[in-house]
């Protein structure tokens, strides 16, 4: 008996019942039930080859400490051989090394040339070294206190407020900022940031804490409301105290002596060094406020203390150097981008960085536009305007500056 052919089409079982068993096993245990989500996907560990460029250039902290620990004394025996009279690096490294050492000044080395080198230039690229470290390692510590990547010590106004007291005593005379107070510019100024600080935190407090962002606020706002004043005094003041009043805004070590490097030094040391002691407490409080808290770090007490600790630093240095802008910005943004953000490799490095970077600026400020001196200011400013436009694209991007 014949079947017809349409007869075997309708006997066949249905197109999911002619699938083998074992598909058919597979492809029920890969839909989703009524209820459940589908699994998610797991997806492969990248390898090396998917890293993102930014990793290659990640430089381990040691290896930055020993490049910086190499190239801060070669920049400083430059920096004393160099300037309007420039003497072979072989009498700098015997006159330095006699004094060093308690033997004096070398036959080979003349009186001229040691009155310049160790009466002059050493004091002056100590000077330059302890100021750029301490407004670089400010500045590092302000970026974590109020979470602005774009902070430095001029945020809070510290600057302004050095500065006003400082042309006040330079205008007005010792007499003329506190009456009887007689305070020379180095005290005015140190007195003026200290005082604009516990203005700044007066204002920034919020139910009995501090807020990152009020405090930028108030710094921000004290600030113009200082310059100002001070704008004010130089209109007031005589033709022939203007240019010592400009050279000092800007900031110059081209003054410095013996006597105007212990006190700054000391602070400059013992400040860093308190807060590496806090390495731990400032990377929590740079994860976040909950983070910190969770961690059992007391992040009002401690904010507290690192913006003091950042005022010491900034009024120590602008009290023997002046306004020095762009170094507190700069140098620990560069560091952070190279060897990461953990403050117990950072601070150090920061601060061998900043060192580095002044003393290499104070030696442009000498040859630059010799024999005519420019002040710090100026030659911080151009290196550090680039880099803070970079940082202001790379935010409009959307990426955050590390």
């Amino acid at each position: 008996m014949t079947i017809p052919p349409h007869a075997v089409d309708e006997a066949s079982p249905p197109a999911a019942l002619r699938t083998p068993a074992p598909e058919r096993e597979a492809s029920a245990a890969s839909r989703p039930r009524a209820g459940l989500r589908p699994a998610r996907a797991v997806l492969p560990a990248p390898d090396s080859s998917s890293r993102t460029p930014r990793a290659h250039r990640v430089v381990r902290p040691r290896v930055l400490m020993a490049c910086l620990l190499v190239l801060l004394p070669t920049a400083a025996l430059v920096s004393v051989s160099f300037g309007a009279v420039s003497l072979p690096l072989g009498d700098v490294w015997r006159d330095v090394v006699g004094h060093l050492s308690g033997a004096g000044r070398p036959s080979e080395v003349s009186g001229i040339d040691d009155a310049i080198i160790w009466g002059s230039r050493v004091p002056r690229t100590l000077l330059a070294m302890v100021a750029g470290a301490g407004l670089a390692v400010a500045g590092a510590v302000l970026q974590t206190v109020v979470r602005n990547p774009l902070a430095d010590p001029y945020v809070l106004g510290v600057t302004s407020g050095a500065s006003l007291a400082a042309v006040a005593v330079l205008t007005l005379g010792p007499a003329g900022l506190l009456g009887p107070m007689h305070l020379g510019v180095s005290a005015a100024a140190f007195a003026g940031a200290c005082a604009t600080l516990a203005l700044v935190i007066a204002l920034g407090r919020r139910q009995g804490s501090l807020a990152p962002a009020r405090l930028v606020l108030a710094g921000v706002a004290l600030s113009y409301l200082l310059q100002g004043a001070t704008s004010y005094l130089q209109l007031r003041a005589r033709p022939d105290q203007l240019s010592g009043v400009l050279f000092w805004l800007l900031g110059s070590v081209s003054g410095a002596q013996w006597q105007d490097l212990g006190l700054p030094a000391a602070l400059v040391v013992s400040c860093t060094a308190w807060l590496l002691l806090h390495g731990r407490s400032l990377n929590a409080l740079a994860m976040g406020e909950e983070t910190a808290v969770l961690l059992g770090v007391k992040v009002n007490a401690l904010r507290l203390q690192l913006l003091a600790v950042s005022a010491v630093l900034t009024a120590a240095v602008i009290a023997v150097a002046g306004g020095i802008s762009f170094v507190g910005l700069v140098v620990p943004h560069s560091v952070r981008l190279l060897i990461g953000a953990d403050h117990r490799s950072l601070l150090p490095a920061t601060a061998l960085a900043g060192a580095l970077f002044l003393v290499v600026a104070d030696v442009a400020a000498r040859t630059v536009a010799a024999p005519m001196e420019l002040p710090l200011g100026i030659l911080t400013a151009v290196a550090g305007t680039p880099f803070f436009l970079w940082l202001l694209r790379r935010d409009r991007a959307g990426k955050e500056p590390s």
